[in-house]
């Protein structure tokens, strides 16, 4: 299960930048994830309920955005989502197309911190 990897690394990564900024506690860790990345959504979550009990942040909270999964149509000249994961089709011409756009990220994106440790 390489998402227990994964969600150890986002809490590794959490905790070098909350130190690099003086921040004490991180509330939610903010990533988005396509559904090529090869990560299984529920996985990821379920690794880092567990991980954060075992982290600086044991109350931290991990928030996916799903990306979706957008490919490009050459007859169409255009940027479509895909028909579907199994279906890399042009929902307008449906043409195959194997040129991903959109789809494959895992990407941690930000960092949520509590008001108080703003400084004004």
């Amino acid at each position: 299960m390489h998402e227990l990897s994964i969600a150890l690394n986002l809490l590794d990564v959490a905790a070098e930048e909350a130190e690099r900024r003086n921040i004490k506690s991180v509330e939610a860790v903010h990533i988005k994830l396509g559904p090529l990345s090869g990560v299984v959504k529920s996985a990821l979550i379920s690794a880092y309920d567990l991980a954060r009990e075992h982290s600086p942040f044991p109350d931290s909270r991990l928030v996916v955005e799903d990306v979706p999964i957008v490919i490009y149509c050459e007859p169409c000249a255009a940027e479509q989502p895909a028909a579907s994961i199994q279906q890399l089709v042009c929902p307008v011409c449906h043409t195959p197309s194997g040129k991903i756009v959109m789809g494959r990220e895992m990407e941690l994106t930000a960092l949520e911190i509590a008001d108080s440790e703003i400084e004004p």
